[in-house]
């Protein structure tokens, strides 16, 4: 009956007809039979079944099988003995070179049958101990699927006792080296049934002996922690972790995180490829592990592992997001990498790129799961601004992707701020930070932020490019006994000399730090500012001489000079006059008193004060690139100072008195910014009076600082509680109080009162209110009579006759911005440029400067944003627009710098000279040392950095290609799967890149 079998099998008859001979050939096998017959046609079967070359032949050969099996069991058996079982697993079946890949399937379709029967036993151990051999051989992933087949059918042939655990072992060495060879979508999805095939067989395992798993794990540990060259472990390792039980997770990492014998490169590499895990589609809670073990390192303070990670992985984790098969795991990582990551913004910097992007493709994808992430996404990217504010410039593309997504409260973020921070204690963190590998390329150095520090940052560098009160204290001699501003010269002498990235201003802040200021906590800055001008000023006024020396001109008269000598430096830089009176409106006595200031706080006028239009406060003006020409007859605008200003009286005339004035940057012609009101035409300058009207009104309810200025000068109305004491009359009586500037500051600053205390939440609130910011600014300053004369003498331009007032001409050198709603809370960051003298004039003639255009001004001074630690260049359009793209962002102190305009002004003479004579500053020989030491001792720990540094990344798991993710989606639209990476798109090809 075999020859009758094999010739109808090998004939070239149709199918169909071969189909029913075959039938029966096998109808016949069900009766009795010889044993010698029966052999014969296992013999053939066999034959047929394991190296049949047709898909055919190798069922009629499994169908012969089973009949024999079922109906001659005896024979069957006889035939299916272990010596034959041995053979086949050690030598194979067929012609050398071409051994049949069936065995396998061949005995887990022979052991069914059996089962029952003596020899049972034997087969199982000889199986038992065959499959660990060829576990240890590193078969392929099919054919380890086979061997996971069939131990899962036929548990009885799993090795048992140690050798069970040795098995879990190699499988998962074998997983290790799994790869997918083929890039073809059906082969992908045959590889990843294999895999599960194969990580199944270890979850059934570790169900029935739970002692497996920990020996397991240390395997798969040592298998992703192995820093030999080597190809890098298969992600297919990610289908083993899946298995584990969450409830061992705590211990499992706890162990892994205090293991001595781990060493910092070995967990960084583990960490490093089970991150890698996060594109490997079927596993469940590989992201919970990854997040576990981030968080077990931060718990035992591994932060340099930590960094080092995320740095290098958080790009590919974000790529991830475009494939919906994995987009959940990978925002789970993304999240807590992000959000732990809280002591510098290099992590969040690096998706900057990036985010506009993947938001586009998401709103393109309209998914349920492309939703979600984006609301999630959205999420996060408003925690980094709030956490990492300070940087309008980077965050305005990735402001206007997500500008129609949710915006968290601040209570939400700070909640999630807090409970995924690597740790509570930030001094823990300061040795981390700046990793900067060199200057910024401004040439400017940043400032290492102590802990909610930025305060005192950012007025640092706002007096630092005052160069004016830099040159002054860098001048200061040795021993001048000025402790508090001897530190400020070295701070200001390392910000110029030094070639760190950034500093650390410790020593400075112990020195300067307020008593009442609360460690580690956000504090006001002009609260700051006007404590250390203060102190500075006691300083070196109670006796502790000042050493500076400027070069005298010849033209300075000895009792000016001497005038300007006994003033403190804080005095001859920030220090102005202001004169307050007061008249009683009874007898109209009027009480004066002048007193002087480092600073004006500028107070917001109520919402129902109207400060345009046809009340007394004159708005705001732009002009285009040229000075302002006063009108002839100014002598009537520059009335008496006691015309209501703020609120007229019914049936009053509105009359215009002294005008805050300021000169906008746009080109004749250029389209004027709004706040600003309009420009000046032909028929305005006809009509020099129309310049100061109704056209000039900001929009409404818009402020600038000129209108603030006015606010403040402007006459206030003691009335009711508020009634004034009269001298002269003996009794409280409604009065007029006015303030009037008498001698106007070489550094003007302006605080802008935006802290109000709220009695309805008894809370500080912030007023958000956008302020337009003047480049230039014309301050009337009231004069006396002959002093008037005289500069009229001088410059024409600068006083009005018979008005009693002066104008100074002010340019804007420094912004310090808030971010945040609180004046507990928040982040401060500053724009700065550095005004001097020798920009705005340009080669004198006849002896006489020859004025600079505004617009000169603006463009040829370089704007320079600090923040922190990284200084980056800037532009008067990011300080004029910052708080439209972030309305949490708002100028709060402005530095402006005086223009020269008297020629007569000692300190503008001695400064030019000592400017155009020595250029910058030179130290004393202590403080050149100091630098220069530190100097040396940075670049030898760049070279330590940079040797630890090659020895980590080296260590880390390459990843070269997860840009392409993005590139991608980028440019391919059209394509068919479900696994692409947009819902429907992307290819085979993508998924394969997904994956592999």
């Amino acid at each position: 009956m075999d020859k009758i079998l094999e010739a109808v099998v090998m004939s070239s008859y149709p199918n169909n007809v071969k189909q029913g001979l075959v039938r029966r050939v096998i109808e016949a096998a069900k009766q009795p039979m010889d044993s010698e017959q029966c052999w014969s046609m296992l013999e053939l079967s066999t034959k047929l079944y394991l190296t049949g070359d047709t898909k055919y032949k190798r069922e009629v050969g499994k169908e012969v099988l089973e009949v024999y099996g079922h109906y001659h069991p005896e024979e069957f058996e006889e035939f299916f003995n272990v010596r034959f079982l041995l053979s086949l697993l050690q030598e194979g079946y067929g012609p050398l070179g071409k051994r049949s890949h069936y065995v396998l399937d061949y005995i887990q379709l022979g052991l069914q049958f059996v089962l029952e029967s003596p020899s049972a036993n034997s087969i199982f151990s000889l199986l038992r101990i065959e499959v660990l051999r060829k576990v240890c051989e590193r078969p392929s992933p099919k054919q380890c699927a086979k061997i996971s087949k069939l131990l899962t059918q036929h548990p009885q042939c799993i090795p048992t006792g140690k050798h069970q655990l040795l098995f879990c072992q190699q499988l998962i060495r074998c997983i290790g080296q799994f790869q997918c060879v083929s890039e073809g979508e059906e082969e992908i999805m045959e590889f990843l049934e294999q895999v599960n095939k194969v990580s199944g067989l270890l979850q059934r395992i570790w169900r029935t002996q739970t002692s497996a798993i920990l020996p397991s794990l240390k395997e798969l540990f040592t298998i992703i922690s192995s820093t030999e060259e080597q190809e890098a472990p298969s992600n297919a390792l990610a289908s083993v972790v899946q298995f584990v039980p969450l409830e061992l997770m705590d211990g499992v990492i706890r162990n892994l995180t205090n293991d001595d014998s781990i060493t910092d490169v070995q967990m960084m590499m583990a960490i490093g490829r089970m991150i890698d895990w996060v594109s490997w589609p079927l596993g469940k809670n590989i992201d919970k592990w990854i997040i576990a073990l981030l968080k077990g390192l931060a718990a035992v303070k591994k932060f340099s592992i930590l960094i080092e990670v995320t740095l290098s992985k958080i790009e590919k984790v974000f790529s991830k997001l475009l494939y919906p098969i994995v987009r959940e795991g990978a925002l789970s990582v993304l999240q807590y990498m992000l959000l732990s990551f809280q002591h510098s913004h290099e992590a969040f910097h690096l998706l900057l790129p990036h985010i506009p992007r993947l938001v586009a493709s998401l709103k393109k994808e309209d998914s349920n799961s492309a939703t979600s992430s984006l609301e999630q996404l959205a999420e996060l990217i408003h925690c980094m601004f709030f956490r990492f504010s300070g940087f309008p410039d980077l965050y305005e593309p990735v402001l206007e992707a997500v500008k129609a997504l949710p915006i968290p409260n601040e209570d939400r973020i700070k909640h999630l701020l807090g409970q995924n921070a690597w740790t509570s204690q930030k001094n823990e963190l300061a040795c981390f930070y700046p990793r900067l590998a060199s200057k910024s390329e401004t040439g400017k150095i940043g400032l290492i932020n102590l802990g909610n520090t930025c305060y005192m940052n950012s007025i640092i560098q706002s007096l630092f490019m005052a160069s004016d009160f830099r040159h002054s204290v860098l001048n200061l001699t040795e021993g001048n006994s000025q402790p508090l501003m001897t530190k400020l010269q070295w701070l200001f002498a390392f910000l110029e000399h030094s070639q760190r990235p950034a500093i650390s201003p410790e020593s400075f802040l112990s020195a300067s730090w307020p008593p009442w200021f609360t460690p580690g906590a956000q504090q006001d800055c002009s609260e700051y500012l006007k404590y250390l001008l203060d102190r500075l000023h006691e300083e070196e006024k109670t006796g502790k001489r000042i050493y500076q020396k400027l070069k005298e001109s010849s033209l300075t008269s000895q009792a000016v000079e001497h005038h300007c000598l006994n003033k403190t430096l804080i005095e001859k830089m920030f220090g102005g006059k202001m004169m307050t009176k007061i008249r009683c409106l009874k007898c109209l006595n009027v009480s004066s008193r002048e007193e002087v200031f480092t600073d004006l706080s500028l107070a917001f006028p109520p919402s129902d004060s109207n400060v345009c239009g046809s009340t007394p406060i004159l708005p705001v003006e732009e002009i285009g690139p040229q000075f302002i020409e006063p009108p002839e007859n100014a002598g009537q605008l520059m009335g008496s100072p006691w015309i209501q200003r703020k609120a007229p009286m019914a049936n009053d005339h509105a009359t215009p008195s002294v005008s805050v004035e300021t000169l906008c940057s746009q080109e004749q012609g250029e389209a004027a910014n709004p706040i600003c009101g309009n420009g000046v035409g032909v028929d305005a300058a006809k009509d020099p009076l129309s310049n100061f009207g109704e056209q000039a009104c900001a929009p409404k309810d818009s402020r600038s600082v000129p209108d603030l200025i006015n606010y403040f000068l402007s006459p206030e109305r003691l009335t009711a509680e508020n009634k004034y004491h009269c001298e002269k009359c003996a009794s409280l009586q409604d009065a007029e109080k006015v303030a009037e500037l008498t001698e106007g500051p070489h550094y003007l600053i302006l605080t802008l009162l935006r802290f109000s205390f709220d009695p309805r939440t008894m809370k500080r609130k912030k007023i958000l209110d956008n302020v337009s910011i003047p480049v230039v600014l014309k301050l009337p300053i009231l004069v006396a009579p002959e002093e008037t004369e005289e500069v009229c003498q001088h410059g024409k331009d600068s006083a009005v006759p018979g008005s009693g007032f002066m104008t100074v001409v002010y340019d804007l050198c420094s912004v310090v911005v808030h971010s945040g709603i609180s004046s507990e809370s928040g982040h401060y960051y500053c724009y700065s440029r550095e005004c001097t003298d020798s920009v705005p004039h340009g080669q004198p003639q006849d002896g006489v400067p020859k004025p600079a255009s505004d617009k000169q001004l603006d463009l040829e001074i370089q704007w320079y944003l600090f923040n922190d630690t990284r200084v980056s260049f800037s532009s008067f359009e990011s300080v004029s627009n910052v708080t439209s793209f972030f309305p949490k962002d708002t100028a709060y102190v402005l530095f402006y710098r005086q223009r020269p305009e008297r020629q007569s002004c000692l300190l503008h003479e001695a400064l030019a000279e000592a400017g155009r004579l020595h250029g910058e500053p030179s130290l004393h020989k202590d403080l050149m040392e100091a630098i220069s030491k530190d100097n040396i001792l940075f670049l030898q720990e760049q070279e330590k950095e940079a040797r630890n540094r090659a020895a980590y990344i080296s260590a880390l798991p390459k990843s070269p290609l997860w840009w392409r993710d993005l590139d991608r989606d980028k440019d391919d639209d059209s394509s068919s799967g479900g696994c692409s990476p947009a819902a429907g798109g992307g290819g085979s090809g993508s998924f394969h890149g997904l994956v592999f």
